[in-house]
């Protein structure tokens, strides 16, 4: 029964990504992975949050008006708290040569950021001439197939041990989610967390979730770069308002991808409003050719490449 019943969960998964904020039918029980005396000896710890190790919840920060999100940068600049996560990171062996995503259909390879790491698939021209080091930097990151990503995913099945069977559950250890287990298997210092589904629009649910993922990722030491997505304005379900407020509550860095899509015909968005225009790959990653900088992908990865380059900077400054 078991591979029956695994082949039904993918089968689900695949087809939750379609178009609309809705995720999988039944809402998963969320639990924080344990490990045996041996794991941990051989990896950074996932199973537990103390006080030394994050800090004990969000700081106060003003509460945003639903529109103010789309005057906020979309380019973010690392803050002094994520600079100290990021050096709890150093110090407990994370590698700052790599990153992770953590999210949907949005960013799976090889549609998002994966050219990254082929020479003759991606233009930067002299405008975005400046990426190509942090390009250098983060080499094989770009293409990675995150266990964290998936299609239909959202923050809770990131957090459930009952969805690593549609990750990798070759790799990952009983009872670890699929967000510990990337973050176990690739140990980087970065996280690309980028959530675009809901329940049914249900933002208390997704607010409490990616509050819950959010809080793990700074447990293990690894700084989360917190993702907006692109939205009409008259949307019925906008999600940017919660996450922006998410980053501000706890100091991250926000890629408002979203505010770069307000300019971009149709906002970068397909007729169904959920995915972008036009995710064909080919030629998605040439930002010196004007046609193209009209769609959503190219947007998309090209502002999640400068948010990468201004956290990854942002390390270096003394």
């Amino acid at each position: 029964m078991k591979p029956i019943l695994y082949l039904l969960l993918f089968l689900i998964l695949l087809t939750a990504c379609t178009g609309t904020v809705t995720a999988p039918a039944t809402e998963p029980a969320i639990g924080l992975p344990s490990a045996t005396a041996s794991e941990t000896a051989t990896r950074l710890p996932v199973e537990t949050v103390t006080a030394t190790d994050t800090p004990a919840g969000p700081t106060a920060a003003p509460t945003l008006s639903a529109e103010e999100w789309q005057s906020i940068p979309v380019v973010p600049t690392l803050t002094a708290a994520m600079l100290e996560v990021y050096q709890r990171g150093l110090e407990a062996g994370r590698d700052p040569t790599r990153f992770s995503k953590i999210g949907d259909c949005q960013n799976i390879t090889p549609y998002f950021l994966a050219p990254f790491d082929e020479a003759t698939k991606y233009r930067l021209g002299e405008q975005y001439a400046y990426l190509q080091p942090t390009i250098d930097h983060f080499a094989g990151s770009w293409s990675r197939a995150s266990v964290a990503t998936h299609g239909g995913f959202n923050a809770a099945t990131a957090m459930s041990p009952f969805w690593t069977v549609v990750a990798r559950p070759a790799e990952c250890a009983e009872g670890e989610t699929p967000a510990a287990c990337e973050l176990r298997l690739y140990n980087a210092s970065f996280a690309v967390v980028s959530m675009e589904e809901a329940w049914s629009g249900d933002l208390e649910k997704f607010d409490r979730y990616m509050r819950m993922l959010v809080e793990f990722v700074l447990s293990q030491n690894v700084v989360p770069i917190l993702g907006t997505r692109a939205e009409w304005p008259d949307a019925e379900i906008t999600l940017n308002p919660t996450i922006v407020q998410i980053a501000y509550d706890y100091d991250l860095p926000l890629w408002n991808f979203g505010a770069a899509t307000l300019l971009l015909p149709e906002y970068g968005l397909s007729e169904d409003g959920f995915h972008l225009t036009p995710g064909t790959i080919e030629n998605d990653f040439f930002f010196d050719d004007p046609a193209r900088m009209e769609l959503g992908w190219v947007w998309r990865n090209l502002t999640a490449l400068q948010s990468l380059d201004a956290v990854y900077t942002g390390t270096l400054q003394p």
